[in-house]
């Protein structure tokens, strides 16, 4: 949000999408009463102004970076009404290129003599009112879907998941692992909601809880409002965590690098002070009845875009060679890819979230899309690969849009077998 022009260049490019989209406004009003088309025009201009003054003031006004109504609703509905007219873009432009084809047809085929003027052949070809209509309708679709969406945000689902594995302990068999990933605290603004998320998580009574990552959107401020609720976390072999992208305050303007530096120290005390052992780049082994198994947790380690590489799966690793069934706890699902299968074959099952399945698509037994899963090909559930299992978390908060859209908050409850 630092940088100046790249907002300019932002709100030129709605500008200009505005003034696209206008051409199909006046083609199915043109029928309307002058008055009702004036009522029309200054709606969608006022609409459009507010829109451009909103994202031109986002980098010269500090309150607007912070404030957390405007980074969640206002600045989601911006991004709604952007998609609404590029969705009905698709169609206004399907619609020109058949208007260039008619025009071309009629060029070549209508003798120079009779041939009409430019003017009067933009007439002889109108705009289609159906492909308009049609356009606005989907654009209006979407953008009443995210508002709905609005809604979900706080809609836990609990996803029951049971993993057969060769090399589990028998001793091990039948345990219950509670999965979460990406709270990201400073979205909320319902405790109460999220409070019911918890009674959800405790009343499986698992045996351990899990937590991978997004523990902040940046600050560790904002986990201080909702430190009472996470601590109610408990489980009989424990709460462990470990650190995402966000949690590292590389999204955020600091004074001092020591600043960032003390803000992720502060983020770790506050997860101890919730009774979490947060693992950065080692290791735990739990034994029962002779058997063994090994929780690895490292750092954020993402291998899309410019997702830090902070994790270290050398100093993780060593120390469990022996361990017949080993568990990690990595952010982002991109690093079983790059990684993990190809150098630690011996994982288990990996545990992941990062993508929060866009908080947008499709998700049923059937059928399953997001967006998402033009960058990331494991993005929301499980999958496998030989031996390997890798199980993506949906998010149980939610960054940058309030809402859900088909892809519900999730609670992961997996059982081993």
């Amino acid at each position: 949000m630092r940088n100046g022009l790249t907002w300019w260049i932002i709100a030129f490019i709605m500008l200009l999408l505005d003034v696209y989209v206008f051409q199909a406004v006046k083609s199915v009003s043109q029928f309307a009463t002058p008055l009702s088309k004036t009522i029309i025009q200054f709606a969608y201009w006022g609409v459009s102004a507010l829109t451009l003054a909103s994202l031109i003031s986002i980098p010269y006004i500090p309150f607007l970076q912070t404030n957390k109504i405007f980074r969640n609703y206002v600045f989601a509905i911006l991004l709604g009404l952007f998609l609404a007219k590029l969705i009905g873009s698709v169609f206004f432009l399907f619609d020109d290129v058949r208007r260039l084809f008619l025009l071309i047809y009629q060029k070549i085929t209508v003798p120079k003599a009779v041939m009409p003027s430019p003017i009067a052949m933009d007439t002889g070809i109108p705009r289609s009112t159906f492909l308009s209509w049609l356009g606005i309708g989907m654009g209006s679709a979407l953008f009443g879907t995210l508002l709905n969406g609005f809604s979900n945000k706080y809609n836990y689902k609990i996803k029951r998941v049971t993993l057969a594995f060769a090399n589990l302990p028998n001793a091990f068999k039948g345990l219950r692992i509670v999965h979460i990933s990406d709270i990201h605290s400073g979205s909320f603004n319902d405790k109460a909601a999220v409070n019911h998320g918890i009674d959800l998580i405790l009343k499986e009574k698992a045996d351990m809880i899990l937590f991978t990552g997004d523990l902040v959107n940046d600050r560790h401020e904002e986990m201080l409002e909702y430190k009472d609720i996470f601590s109610r976390l408990n489980a009989p072999m424990g709460v462990y965590s470990t650190l995402g992208n966000h949690d590292y305050g590389d999204y955020a303007s600091w004074p001092t690098e020591a600043a960032k530096k003390q803000n992720l120290e502060s983020l770790k005390q506050i997860q101890k002070g919730m009774g979490w052992e947060l693992l950065m780049n080692e290791h735990i082994i739990f034994e029962r009845a002779g058997g063994k198994i090994a929780l690895l947790g490292i750092e954020n380690f993402g291998a899309k875009g410019r997702f830090p590489k902070y994790g270290r799966m050398q100093d993780a690793y060593p120390g469990t060679e022996n361990i017949p069934f080993k568990i990690l706890m990595s952010h982002d699902p991109s690093h079983w890819d790059y990684q993990v299968k190809k150098e630690y074959k011996d994982i288990d099952l990996m545990l992941s979230g990062h993508t929060h399945g866009m908080q947008f698509g499709i998700d049923n037994p059937y059928f399953k899309w997001s967006p998402v899963q033009w960058m990331y090909k494991q993005w929301a559930g499980l999958y496998e690969d030989g031996r390997q299992k890798l199980y993506v978390n949906r998010g149980f908060g939610f960054i940058g849009y309030p809402g859900r859209v088909g892809i519900m908050p999730e609670i992961t409850v997996i059982t081993l077998s």
